[in-house]
């Protein structure tokens, strides 16, 4: 399950007209709903007849998502049908009423997923220990089943830029590797089409849109709880550069849409061993096998 950090909202002017207020978080939707629509376009994520599983958790993230999918699907030259599905993992405390209340009272289509997921995490992960990993999988299972069951052809998650500059560093730090979450992604079966609207959308621009949109935010109680997590470190370290150096968050987010194999040193995605090549291409390097010992067996 993901973390939530907090980040702070960015310095607002009190206004004592309400108008003035009002004007302001229109300006904000505009540039969200723009963000959002390029990212549509840029990654090729919705086409006409889609049928949008739009994940919705009760955090601000995907309220955010939901809220502005809804406002472009009224301005969309294709028709798409979005549907918001929320997977009840039986967590202690869950308000179970609002979102249903808060679908229904936008008129929006909505499903429910029972899953108690929350008792076999529990039970399987000791105390003390972070509990996203496995409750991560088990909620991606259920909701990769329930699209398959309904015919939806697209999965909405609402991670944003934030959660991808973290997942890079979160991937470099702790597994050596280079990657983060793509906008769009085929699932490791082949059966679903993963999208991230808000891909281009900053977090704090998130928080402040979900205040002035007064959504009935959900907290998490479980994963948010949990001060060891290597998310939420990464996610001070991205916070402590925010402040320090403006612009930085979206300078690192755009240099993953701008990658260089041959400046680095994947030869899965670069031919290193052609690269001025002289000679016979088969025994280019046959005299490493008398220059470099034989590493004796252990």
């Amino acid at each position: 399950m993901s973390a939530v950090i907090s980040l702070p909202d960015p310095p607002q002017r009190v206004s004592r007209d309400p108008r003035v207020a009002g004007r302001g978080a229109d300006k904000l939707g505009k540039h969200l709903r723009r963000q959002v629509g390029q990212a549509i376009a840029d990654f090729g994520m919705i086409e006409a007849g889609d049928k949008v599983m739009v994940c919705l958790s009760g955090g601000k993230d995907s309220y955010t998502l939901l809220d502005l999918l809804l406002q472009l699907q009224k301005k969309a030259p294709v028709p798409f049908e979005l549907v918001a599905v929320n997977l009840d993992q039986k967590q202690p405390g869950f308000p179970e009423h609002v979102l249903p209340e808060y679908l229904a009272g936008l008129g929006v289509p909505y499903q429910i997923i029972e899953q108690d997921t929350y008792s076999v995490v529990s039970r399987v992960i000791p105390e003390g220990r972070t509990m996203c990993s496995l409750c991560s999988r088990l909620r991606r299972g259920a909701l990769y089943n329930h699209a398959k069951v309904h015919g939806f052809s697209k999965i909405a998650l609402g991670h944003h830029c934030d959660d991808v500059v973290a997942t890079f560093f979160l991937n470099l730090f702790h597994h050596a590797k280079l990657a983060a979450m793509p906008p769009k992604l085929l699932s490791d079966d082949g059966q679903h089409v993963v999208i991230r609207p808000l891909a281009y959308v900053r977090e704090h621009d998130i928080a402040q849109y979900a205040q002035a949109r007064r959504f009935p935010i959900i907290p998490c109680t479980l994963c948010g709880s949990q001060e060891n997590l290597q998310r939420r470190q990464v996610g001070l370290m991205l916070k402590q550069w925010d402040q320090d150096h403006p612009g930085r968050i979206e300078q690192i987010a755009r240099a993953m849409a701008d990658v260089r194999p041959a400046q680095l040193a994947d030869a899965a995605l670069f031919d290193f061993m052609a690269l001025g090549r002289r000679g016979d291409a088969a025994h280019a390097d046959a005299w490493l096998a008398d220059a470099v010992p034989e590493t004796p067996a252990v």
